[in-house]
């Protein structure tokens, strides 16, 4: 039987972060209830679409997906699986935000069948965390991971991100060290991106806040792969660290270029060689299903050039690389036949390197990452 992801958006959130570009909102509370609704009658029009496949993973993003009690998450894996075969021992993510979390959700969570806990707390340094536009303090952090591990979660990961306004390199630091002491099993750390439509945007190019510059950015990067290796961790993908046998397998699908399906509003799909998404607004969302409508706005072929430049660009995101064998499986034609002046230049440059099986970026070509992103697109 073949495998396919789920991917489940949940767009509220108690208050839009300021650098945040996601499908999601504030202020919208009152309309989970008809959200759950649709959601339920969406996942049942992807019944028969979906017959021959299997589940391997489901991931719930947002958004705040732990806005949701743990009743309104249940019902929504209740519906998953009455109408869907789900693999045993399937990862079942969900994200959550610190002081959005109690114990008792966080028990029907996990019984519900959510069997990994992604928190997003981005800094140690509640400074910070005001600056972000967070609602929470490390401190509720705290205690939100204890009751997480109480109510029986133990595959978790935490959110941290670097080259934020007003933070030093001791700031990044200390939270490392912090969340490697309380033994969390995957980390995820990013670097701040700046996206157009948000305050953030604005207020950097007013001035009103001021980023640390790029020799900055790069020292905490490397400091973090250091650090974090030294601790046990598996560097995996560029801003993704494990411990062994906690590597993300529902982001794994996305970075290996393999087929998913998003439900919810916004949300993106891969599947029978098409791009596809939702509508963006939650009562556009919710309009089309109450007429049992498929809430799909976008759709885009994916061509054979399309699919090489995704799985080439994609899987140099993962530090194993691009597995030369099943890049020749899949497309009947070497990776180096295909991108032969790419592979030759940018090993001349340091950024490439390939053994028997894989070909992968040095550290040199991690820093570089997008310059050899760019040249992996055929046009």
């Amino acid at each position: 039987m073949n495998l396919i992801s789920l991917y489940i958006h949940i767009p509220f959130c108690e208050k839009k972060c300021y650098y945040c570009d996601f499908s999601s909102y504030g202020g919208k509370k009152h309309l989970i209830d008809d959200y759950i609704t649709s959601l339920k009658k969406e996942l049942v029009l992807y019944k028969s679409v979906l017959e021959d496949y299997k589940i391997s993973t489901i991931f719930f993003g947002g958004g705040t997906p732990s806005i949701l009690s743990g009743n309104q998450i249940a019902e929504i894996m209740e519906t998953v699986d009455k109408h869907f075969s789900i693999e045993d021992g399937a990862e079942v993510s969900m994200e959550a935000n610190p002081g959005t979390l109690t114990y008792d959700n966080l028990k029907t969570y996990y019984e519900s069948g959510i069997n990994r806990l992604s928190i997003g707390l981005q800094a140690c340094q509640n400074n910070l965390l005001s600056t972000l536009g967070r609602i929470h303090s490390f401190e509720n952090y705290i205690k939100n991971l204890e009751e997480a591990r109480n109510a029986g979660f133990t595959n978790i990961n935490t959110d941290l991100m670097f080259s934020l306004p007003g933070q030093k390199k001791s700031d990044w630091e200390e939270s490392l060290e912090k969340i490697v002491s309380l033994e969390i099993p995957h980390i995820s750390a990013y670097s701040l991106i700046v996206e157009k439509e948000t305050p953030f945007y604005d207020w950097v190019k007013n001035r009103k806040i001021i980023l640390p510059d790029e020799e900055l950015e790069l020292k905490m990067y490397h400091y973090t792969i250091e650090y974090l290796e030294k601790n046990g961790y598996n560097h995996y993908e560029i801003s993704n660290f494990a411990k062994p046998g906690f590597q993300c397998k529902h982001n794994l699908i996305y970075w290996q270029n393999k087929p998913y399906i998003g439900l919810g509003s916004g949300a993106h799909s891969y599947f029978n060689k098409k791009r596809f998404s939702n509508v963006n607004q939650i009562e556009e969302y919710i309009s089309l299903l109450k007429e049992s409508k498929v809430p799909i706005e976008n759709e885009t072929d994916v061509s054979i050039k399309d699919e090489i430049s995704e799985t080439m660009f994609l899987g140099l995101r993962m530090m194993e690389g691009v597995s030369i064998e099943e890049f020749t499986k899949r497309f009947n034609i070497s990776p180096f036949e295909i991108y032969k002046y790419q592979i030759n230049k940018f090993k001349e440059q340091n950024l490439l390197y390939w053994d028997e099986k894989h070909i992968k970026l040095t550290q040199k070509g991690i820093d570089l990452s997008n310059i050899v992103f760019q040249e992996m697109l055929l046009d």
